[in-house]
This record gives C-alpha cells, sequence and structure tokens, in this order.
C-alpha cells in the first residue's frame, strides 16, 4: 500500500497484518483522488475519514495539504497504526480519534469539506451514513461526502446524491451539500 499523491507521495504505507480491515485498493484510490482532484482543492480544507482502518485515505488527504484531518474508527490497534505512521510521516495535520463512527456523527460539532466513509461491508446500516451526516449538518456547503459501498447498494435515490463510480469491486457513491 502506498500514498499515492501530494507531500507525501509514492512512499509505502505498512500496516500490520493482523488489523481487522478491507483497504481501498491503490487502483481505486488512484481514481478515486483523481475525481476529487478535478473538483476540489484540498488545500485549506477540513477532511474526515470514517471506518479509517488503516489510515490510508486520511494519509491521501494530509499529503494533499488539507489543513486538517480527523480519523475515526473504533478498533484500537488501527488508531495506534494510524498515530504512529502519522508521526512517523510528519503529518501535524493528522489526528486519529478511537471512537464509534455513529456516536462521533452525531455528537461532532465540526463541520468538514470532504467526508469519506468506508464502513465494513457487512455493516447492516451503511444506507443510513449519507443521510446521518446530512442531517447532523457534517458538510460545509458544497462539501463533498463519498461512500465506499458494495455493489449491492444503490444510493440514487438518495438526497445529495450526485453520482456512482465503480472500480473493479470498488463502488463509490458521491454527495455533495
Amino acid at each position: 500500500m502506498r500514498i499515492i499523491g501530494g507531500k507525501y507521495g509514492r512512499r509505502n504505507i505498512h500496516p500490520p497484518k493482523n488489523l481487522p480491515v478491507r483497504p481501498t485498493t491503490d487502483l481505486a484510490k488512484e481514481s478515486l483522488f483523481n475525481i476529487l482532484s478535478n473538483r476540489i482543492d484540498f488545500q485549506d480544507k477540513l477532511a474526515l475519514d470514517l471506518f479509517a482502518g488503516t489510515g490510508s485515505i486520511s494519509f491521501e488527504f494530509a499529503s494533499r495539504y488539507c489543513q486538517s484531518v480527523i480519523s475515526v474508527d473504533k478498533n484500537f490497534q488501527c488508531i495506534q497504526f494510524i498515530k504512529t505512521a502519522a508521526a512517523d510521516f510528519g503529518m501535524e495535520n493528522l489526528q486519529a480519534i478511537r471512537a464509534d463512527v455513529f456516536r462521533f456523527i452525531q455528537t461532532s460539532s465540526k463541520k468538514f469539506d470532504i467526508i469519506f466513509a468506508d464502513p465494513p461491508y457487512a455493516l447492516e446500516n451503511i444506507e443510513t451514513i449519507s443521510r446521518l451526516i446530512f442531517e447532523n449538518e457534517l458538510l460545509n456547503p458544497d462539501g463533498w461526502l463519498i461512500v465506499e459501498h458494495p455493489r449491492e447498494i444503490d444510493f440514487s435515490e438518495r438526497q445529495h446524491f450526485v453520482e456512482h463510480r465503480k472500480y473493479g469491486k470498488v463502488n463509490f457513491s458521491f454527495f455533495q451539500g
């Protein structure tokens, strides 16, 4: 696994093998950031990575000069890895928080320009993530929400839905505030 672009581009990420994660593939991640780069100037943006896992997406946001990146995951080992890797890279703009994502969404007072959510595909309430983010007003005006999900889930009828992209087995649905 590697950081695709930005200040830390081409640097490798070596997460422990025992983390309970399904990382976004480098191909899908590169495609995602190509799309986002055409829509967003990352500099000075506030980014949120929900179900952060290895922190791969968080590292991309931090590498692309986001002002602040918050990684949220409930797994202690994932959060420890993200903190250690961020410190090793010198990413002072990245903060890792151990928390239940759904509680974080309901209690956060911060607003973000970009939110990425990559829930476990077996999670029963994936469909509620976009609704909860908009109900709790976590996106700044014109902000972007990207949800990675299994192909069986269709967000196209949801409010704020913009488009769906598929890269192999990886599906991204884009929403805009």
